[in-house]
């Protein structure tokens, strides 16, 4: 388990591009038959995928966790971005197909990842917060996370978000989670952009083809800096930073959210005239 420490609003200006990359970007967690976990201190998200092939992958605890097993104390989604899979989640499969998201409450002590077809394996996105209440594990199909089209072609953000883990789907404690897709002929998401003190936000930007690229912007809306990121890349947002991006063709991201509330709207707009 990696541990990343994000830097502050005050030391944010004065970074490097390196700096910044190193503070906020999470670059490594795809390995065929690994798994791979960051623990990040922004709000104590634990991040990873576990890419399982020929044999299972279980969910460990760590010892940072100080934890007798992963969920003691935390909740865990799980969205699975490539083919189709299986987790086990304390003896009872579910099967997850590309893009189902399944949610893990706290007290599951045993969760175990698994491909189906080794042909097309399966790829699961892991993103977890600390829970103070206990939900039901919830598999929310594709076609069930409530699609909504917003955007427009002519302003390049015509988009399809889909919310899985939120007040009116599957229930958690703090997590927030959901999948955006970007139309082809569009690039931006998240435009105009937005701040929210109140919850961190994380992004797993995916369906990048191998010669394209997505520059993530980022900081207060006064303070701007880009991340250049490739497929299955993350990038860690504190509550104080704008969290939007341009890829050079359309892609997917994951949105998560963990913090002070669960309320989707709660936002703080920050308007393209006072970007800078």
């Amino acid at each position: 388990m990696k541990l990343v420490t994000v830097s502050d609003p005050v030391r944010y200006p004065r970074m490097t591009t390196s700096e910044l990359r190193e503070s906020f970007l999470l670059d490594a967690l795809y390995a065929p038959e690994k798994l791979n976990v960051n623990y990040v201190d922004l709000d104590r998200a634990v991040i990873g995928m576990a890419a399982p092939l020929d044999a299972p992958i279980a969910l460990p605890t760590y010892p940072e966790l100080c934890a007798t097993y992963f969920t003691e104390r935390r909740e865990l989604g799980v969205l699975n971005i490539g083919g189709n899979g299986v987790v086990r989640v304390n003896g009872e499969s579910h099967e997850l197909r590309n893009l189902d998201v399944l949610y893990i409450g706290r007290g599951n002590a045993e969760v175990i990842f698994e491909t189906t077809d080794q042909a097309a394996p399966a790829i699961f996105y892991l993103l977890s917060y600390p829970a103070h209440a206990t939900w039901p594990v919830a598999l929310v199909r594709k076609e069930d996370a409530n699609p909504t089209e917003l955007g427009s072609v002519e302003n390049c953000n015509h988009r399809t978000i889909c919310k899985y883990i939120h007040l009116n789907g599957a229930r958690s404690s703090q997590l927030v989670m959901g999948v955006t897709h970007l139309a082809p002929g569009s690039s931006w998401n998240t435009m105009p952009a937005h701040t929210h003190n109140r919850r961190s936000e994380v992004y797993m930007y995916f369906n990048v083809d191998e010669d394209a690229r997505v520059i993530h912007l980022m900081g207060p809306p006064d303070e701007t800096r880009h991340i250049v990121m490739l497929n299955r890349e993350v990038v860690v947002s504190p509550g104080w930073s704008i969290h939007s991006g341009v890829g050079t063709r359309a892609y997917s991201f994951c949105w998560g959210m963990g913090g002070e509330n669960q309320d989707y709207a709660d936002m703080d707009p920050a308007p393209v005239d006072t970007l800078r």
